[in-house]
């Protein structure tokens, strides 16, 4: 089989096995889980292949494949059905099938007893296979069908609790805040192809490097809004951390692999139209930098566990950002291979815990012991993935990191690259900045989930209505995590653990150039981290003595629920119990300690959502309600007035019908007199 042959089955076979799946679902309920979990392995077994068969890519001296067909004429700038495989998209299509498959099989353990399964499984194999399109495409207009598959995958899958009001509004607000950034997105793209002659990205990419961008500036700034809103970076980054009212498994798939992956992916592949620009670089440099150090700061408040880890997932987007606004594309998609790796364990773990813990807040999981010893697979390879994700060596998330930090310093004391200098200056400094909030959230996190002291209170207490020392009681026992879901885990735990060690081969995948660590940027980096790290054990240390005598809400769910009902059961506690989707009032938290007075505001992402409440939701509705008085008062006034005077005509008309033959005759005579007369005097007058 050809390699092309290959790449096209990679996103046909999730594909066509979401369509079996949509039909079958109801006829053949057996053929469901082995539709969804077999066709993702098979296309990410043929992704691997591909990548093996390309041996590195470009920078391995593998020129890049290569094939295209038309699919429609369009007149000057035609669409075609094209493939552009180069080392970017072969290991960024290893990792989206690898992630897809580990989540398609912990589904089948977390929904197995869900009425919506089938449909659920459909839209994840559908979701992937968007992804791998986008991955795959070597035409933009292609690519932008798989981006608009994602964004309607994703309003299905995260309202997939439609049941409650979070994930309605959740689903909702991501497909609205996505298609905002949409809008200029598709805008940019007809502008490249426009000046550039073609959607193909080869075309694309020749253009650019021929100098042939009439407007470099105006189609990165509109490309840019786009990726703002796919992959949640400021100020389009709101809606992500409300998608976590979806099931733990679509959030994992979202934040490692797909969606939020895609915008990053994008800049990578066409990298040299936004360099063109310098002004570009600067804005995207200062977008990574709001958002890494935003969303840390964010995370180190959120109460939610998974709401942490959705916060995590912007300030490592922003790392990549960072990267690529420094011109360094390898940088990035290292990171976010190897961020996919963790980020998919860390999410899938969360499912375990709250499975486990019956409740998805911190608060209470700080007041329950022993939750690490009831489930040992998820502690371990959860701490695997934290370590990770602190960049703590020699986990993979602190080799990538550091690429991401020494293409930054190289950057800002040699600005005579590609980007300028400002760009890696504020890259560098909000990395290592946003590395010690890293560490300090990663820790909390595990601290208050694995390590929490001191008894649950009685399930009648209430925050608000005691002030009474909580109660012991017995923890509740879900019993063990089905197979399926803790096998994943172990899967996933390799790749964040040793992806590392590979620092010296991936280069030939990534345009060859270097990617190892080097001294200055390790030291500081891994210092601060360290010290973020410690910082809060010391502040746990101080605060953990008052959870043991701090009553605090119970938001536990049934403990015979089903990993998913059991999820769907601690979300709406959470809001009941606590009054916020995000905090809870706990001042044994070190967080709030940490913090400070920015705690409340960090805690709702710094009021950014009521603030577009004022300035867009509030005049949007004002506006509604000035077209509906329009419509009613007055546009309605006039239809119901030309009724009113043909109703009146007529009542006066149907009075003159009396059926009496005498006076019509009448009203004849009368009539011709009338006119007669007039007839004489007009006569008379002439």
């Amino acid at each position: 089989m050809t390699t092309t042959t290959l790449a096209v089955l990679v996103p046909l076979l999730p594909f066509l096995g979401a369509a079996a799946g949509l039909l079958l679902g109801r006829t053949a309920p057996g053929f469901v889980r082995p539709l969804a979990v077999l066709p993702t392995l098979a296309a990410a077994a043929f992704a691997i292949a591909v990548a093996v068969r390309q041996g590195g890519g470009a920078g391995d001296g593998t020129a890049p494949l290569d094939a295209a067909t038309r699919l429609t004429p369009t007149g000057s700038v035609p669409i075609d059905l094209a493939l552009h495989i180069d080392g970017f998209a072969a290991l960024v299509a290893v990792l989206v099938g690898v992630v897809a498959s580990c989540v398609q099989i912990y589904s089948t353990g977390y929904l197995r007893g869900d009425a919506r399964y089938p449909s659920y499984a459909a839209l994840v194999s559908l979701f992937t296979s968007a992804m791998l399109l986008v991955v795959y495409s070597g035409d933009l207009m292609v690519l932008l069908v798989g981006w608009e598959i994602m964004g309607i995958c994703s309003y299905f899958l995260v309202g997939h609790y439609w049941e409650t009001p979070e994930a309605r509004a959740a689903s909702l607000k991501a497909f609205l805040v996505t298609k905002l950034g949409d809008v200029p997105f598709l805008i940019g793209l007809f502008a490249l192809a426009s000046d550039a002659g073609t959607f193909r990205i080869t075309g694309v990419l020749k253009a650019v490097a021929d100098g042939g961008l009439d407007h470099p500036t105006l189609i990165a700034l509109l490309l840019l809004a786009g990726v703002a809103g796919k992959s949640a970076q400021f100020p389009l980054h709101t809606w992500l951390p409300d998608a976590m009212a979806g099931p733990t498994p679509v959030s994992a798939l979202i934040h490692a692999a797909t969606m939020v992956a895609a915008g990053i992916y994008f800049v990578a592949r066409l990298l040299p139209v936004f360099t063109a620009s310098a002004t570009a670089l600067v804005v995207l440099a200062v977008m990574a930098a709001v958002t890494m150090v935003g969303s840390a700061l964010a995370a180190l408040a959120q109460d939610d566990i998974k709401r942490v880890l959705a916060y995590s997932t912007i300030g490592q987007l922003g790392y990549m950002s960072g990267a690529l606004a420094v011109g360094d594309r390898g940088a990035a998609v290292f990171h976010l291979v190897s961020h996919g790796a963790f980020k998919a364990l860390l999410f899938l773990g969360a499912g375990v815990v709250i499975h486990a813990a019956g409740t998805n807040s911190l608060a209470t999981m700080s007041r329950t012991s022993g939750l690490a010893k009831r489930i040992p697979d998820a502690y371990w390879t959860m701490t695997v993935a934290l370590l990770a994700l602190a960049a703590i060596p020699p986990f993979a998330g602190f080799f990538s990191k550091e690429s991401v930090l020494v293409a930054a310093e190289h950057t800002a004391l040699d600005p005579s690259g590609a980007a300028p200098g400002a760009a890696g200056w504020t890259v560098l400094v909000a990395g290592l900045l946003t590395a010690l909030l890293t560490a300090a959230y990663a820790t909390r996190l595990w601290l208050l989930a694995f390590r929490g002291r001191g008894a649950r209170p009685s399930p009648d207490h209430h925050p608000s209505t005691s002030r009474s020392a909580a109660l012991p009681v017995s923890e509740p026992d879900h019993g063990r995590q089905p197979l399926a879901m803790n096998t994943v885990l172990w899967v996933l735990a390799i790749p964040s653990l040793a992806l590392g060690l590979a620092v010296g081969y991936l280069p030939n995948w990534f345009d060859g150039h270097s990617l190892a660590p080097n001294l200055t940027t390790s030291v500081l980096s891994t210092g601060v981290a360290l010290v973020g790290g410690l910082v809060t054990y010391a502040g746990w240390r101080h605060t953990t003595a008052l959870a043991a005598r701090t009553p605090m809400g119970a938001v536990v769910a049934h403990p015979d629920a089903e990993p998913a009902l059991a999820e769907r059961e601690a979300m709406e506690n959470h809001t009941r119990v606590y009054g916020s989707v995000s905090a809870a009032p706990d001042p044994a938290d070190p967080g709030r300690l940490l913090l400070g007075p920015l705690h409340r505001h960090a805690a709702v992402g710094f009021r950014l959502d009521a603030l577009y409440h004022q300035l867009f939701v509030r005049p949007v509705l004002a506006a509604a309600q000035l077209v509906r008085f329009l419509d009613r008062e007055v546009v309605d006034t006039y239809v119901r007035g030309a009724g009113t005077g043909a109703r009146g005509l007529g009542a006066l008309v149907r009075r003159a019908q009396t059926g009496n033959v005498q006076t019509y005759l009448s009203a004849l005579l009368a009539g011709s007199v009338v006119l007669a007369i007039a007839a004489v005097l007009v006569a008379a007058g002439a």
